[in-house]
């Protein structure tokens, strides 16, 4: 470690387990242009379980393991890793996403700006399955490579950058408000912060291609989106009842919105035909998951997705398992 001289960005890498979970990211990371001036926090439960390679850390300014424990929320350990860095800007990575070697020094070029979040565009890692589509469709639909530069209102969730002072603003209430990103984004909007889409940042993202693994999921993101939504903005009865009546036009507002963006010249709208049946089918099932965070009482969704948010090899079809991860 490099102590003399301040990183410019912190690269926060959550592992639930040991360093061989995030080792295929951290081969990305090690591959970025400008790695020598990036600060890498592995967040994990354990430093003294987690089997750390060192001689991987080579090449990069400093290397920090931050431990929290038996927590079971990816949100909560992201943010002890924001509080640990030393950075001024911090970037969200996982270990089933993949970014560009320019993507880091994309990002920080975007910074010297007065952006408070800046995102990638987003490509798609294993993209011969139907299922893996409708999954990034529905995730990352906005920011889906080729994008155009500019500003937005919302960044790809849990692959973005932000200048840290500006989330420590937020003390604890950071823990809640990285489960679901986009209620974090509105919020900056609302302070008068400005969101930046940076298409030169590139990140690859494995989806779910098992289609039994993948239906749980886009209930259980839709029930905590909606529990976040509803506790940090503290709804009033009156808005929850609005939402709840309005629900089944969720997943026509979100499949429009989705069309448009794959009209836009440069997009696959070739994929359409093919994804759309799948793709109804994820909408509706996060429609119902909101439905149910909007009208039932607070329930530990993230622990259930934190079980789902790593070792994605779990949820791939087997073709995509021979692919990404060969013997």
């Amino acid at each position: 470690m490099q102590l003399d001289r301040l990183p410019e960005m912190a690269v926060i890498v959550v592992t639930p387990d040991r360093y061989e979970t995030i080792r295929k990211t951290m081969r990305h990371l090690r591959a970025q242009t400008v790695k020598e001036r990036l600060e890498i926090v592995i967040v994990a439960p354990s430093g003294e379980k987690l089997d750390l390679v060192e001689s991987e850390m080579e090449g990069f300014l400093q290397f920090r393991v931050v431990e929290f424990g038996s927590v079971r929320s990816s949100a909560v350990a992201r943010a002890a890793g924001i509080r640990e860095a030393r950075a001024p800007v911090v970037v969200l990575t996982e270990d089933h996403s993949y970014p560009d070697p320019h993507w880091a020094e994309a990002l920080l070029k975007a910074h010297q700006h007065s952006w408070a979040a800046v995102g990638p565009a987003v490509e798609n890692a294993n993209p011969g399955s139907t299922i893996s589509w409708a999954n990034l469709l529905i995730e990352y639909s906005e920011w889906l490579a080729p994008a155009p530069a500019g500003v937005v209102n919302y960044l790809p969730g849990h692959n973005s950058s932000y200048k840290r002072t500006i989330l420590l603003d937020y003390g604890q209430a950071l823990d809640a408000l990285l489960e679901s990103e986009v209620v974090l984004h509105w919020d900056l909007q609302r302070k008068g912060y400005q969101l930046f889409l940076e298409p030169a940042a590139k990140t690859s993202h494995l989806n779910f291609s098992d289609p039994f693994a993948w239906l749980p999921l886009r209930f259980l993101c839709g029930r905590l989106f909606a529990q976040i939504r509803r506790e940090s903005e503290r709804w009033s009865l009156p808005r929850r009842l609005l939402f709840i009546g309005g629900s089944p036009l969720i997943p026509f507002v979100r499949l429009w919105r989705i069309l448009r963006v794959l009209r836009t010249p440069g997009r696959s709208h070739h994929l359409l035909p093919r994804v759309l049946p799948a793709l109804l089918v994820g909408l509706i099932l996060d429609a119902i998951g909101e439905l149910f965070g909007y009208t039932f009482s607070k329930q530990d969704v993230s622990e259930k997705l934190f079980d789902l948010d790593f070792h994605r090899h779990r949820f791939l079809r087997k073709k995509d398992q021979d692919e990404i991860y060969p013997e």
